[in-house]
């Protein structure tokens, strides 16, 4: 074939049925719906890591962050093949002539403009929301980006859906099988009907949910090839960042290790002895990360809150958590007056019934109920009260 006899494909080139408005209008659905969740959950992981909210983030119920993020990190998935899908059923259109009449150029152009910013803000979503369950980084600071291209693309599908309205409510008020909407050039039947790829669409979508839950679900992790975390290390539970990683090594082992206490100008000192002559007490407690993994555990330590009444923290004062960690962030956390004033923050100083790994934080760490795991300080060696 000479280069003469190649051009680029026209809408009528695409014959097959299943490139109809009754199919995408079932998908998008689907992925509208996946999405918003992916995005409210997303929400949610942003406000539970503001240090000073309008609104403070709940300590109820416990399992919420972890139940959250985990559906986040599902969803996310689940988004995968949806769009893949969406798109193939949708793409021949980018090779129909734009009309000439200027409001249906207008509409033309505002569909082609929110599909190219949607699929774009999709891909940088999934691509830097692996590289940060995977915990490499990209040159900029994850957060910021990942919650600025969250607020793209759900704009972008507003738009979308807003310009086709009128064809998505004609196409699901009628059987999917229905041609009354299609291109007069779709009537190719194919080896795959409407309903089998919807299906297949479905069964790829579950097969997404079932490769990932296990990261949250521990009953499925035999299954959840793509789940990040198995679930397995020190006393049962995984570790993000090691002792070795924060560069703790030689300081939370130490033998001349304190605690110190800080309020208004006193300060209190206490060694890991001294903590473990305090009342302890027992909760069990998930800790869950933004990354879609969670693991529960029972803990034992002080309570925050008697802890911080040895240098008189008055009520609703937040915390200022600093750890022995030089490397890495969250080396500072804040801990807001409702989590330190919950009766089921500890300072833990043991899990499972045993003295605390070093790579779970030892000497001590903060358990708090529905917090980030980022914000579940290890390696503690300062509590200030904030003035």
């Amino acid at each position: 074939m000479s280069p003469a006899d190649v051009r680029v494909p026209r809408e009528d080139d695409f014959t097959s049925r299943l490139h109809s408005p009754a199919v995408a209008s079932r998908v998008g659905l689907w992925l509208g719906i996946s999405f918003a969740v992916c995005f409210l959950t997303g929400l949610v992981s942003h406000w539970a890591q503001t240090t000073d909210p309008l609104v403070p983030f709940p300590t109820s119920p416990a399992w919420g962050y972890r139940f959250t993020q985990g559906l986040h990190v599902v969803t996310g998935y689940v988004c995968v093949p949806l769009l893949l899908v969406k798109l193939w059923t949708v793409y021949p259109k980018l090779f129909g002539r734009p009309p000439r009449a200027l409001p249906a150029l207008t509409l033309e152009l505002l569909e082609r403009a929110s599909i190219g910013v949607l699929v774009g803000a999709s891909v940088f979503q999934l691509a830097t929301g692996l590289v940060n369950v995977t915990q490499w980084y990209p040159p900029f600071s994850f957060r910021p980006a990942h919650y600025a291209g969250a607020w793209i693309a759900i704009g972008a599908l507003v738009v979308h859906v807003a310009v086709k309205l009128p064809t998505i409510r004609a196409a699901l008020g009628r059987d999917v099988d229905d041609t009354a909407l299609d291109r007069p050039e779709a009537v190719a039947e194919g080896s795959l009907s409407r309903r089998g790829l919807l299906r297949t669409t479905g069964v790829a979508a579950g097969v997404a949910v079932l490769a990932t839950a296990g990261a949250t679900v521990p009953w499925l992790r035999r299954v959840s090839v793509l789940a990040v975390r198995t679930g397995e290390g020190p006393q049962g539970l995984p570790v993000n960042r090691s002792a070795q990683a924060a560069g703790v090594l030689g300081l939370a082992d130490a033998p001349d290790y304190t605690l110190v206490l800080v309020h208004a100008g006193r300060e209190v000192t206490l060694t890991r002895d001294d903590l473990l002559a305090l009342p302890q007490h027992e909760e069990t407690l998930p800790i869950a990360c933004v990354e879609g993994w969670s693991a529960s555990a029972t803990w034992t330590g002080v309570r925050m809150v008697d802890l911080l009444a040895q240098v008189d923290r008055p009520s609703g004062a937040d915390v200022v958590v600093r750890s022995l960690q030089t490397r890495g962030a969250f080396a500072t956390t804040t801990l807001q007056a409702q989590f330190v004033e919950d009766d089921r923050t500890l300072l833990a100083l043991a899990v499972n019934g045993e003295t605390l790994d070093l790579d779970h934080g030892f000497p001590c760490r903060v358990i708090a109920p529905n917090r980030p795991g980022v914000l579940q300080t290890k390696w503690v060696t300062r509590l200030e009260v904030a003035t």
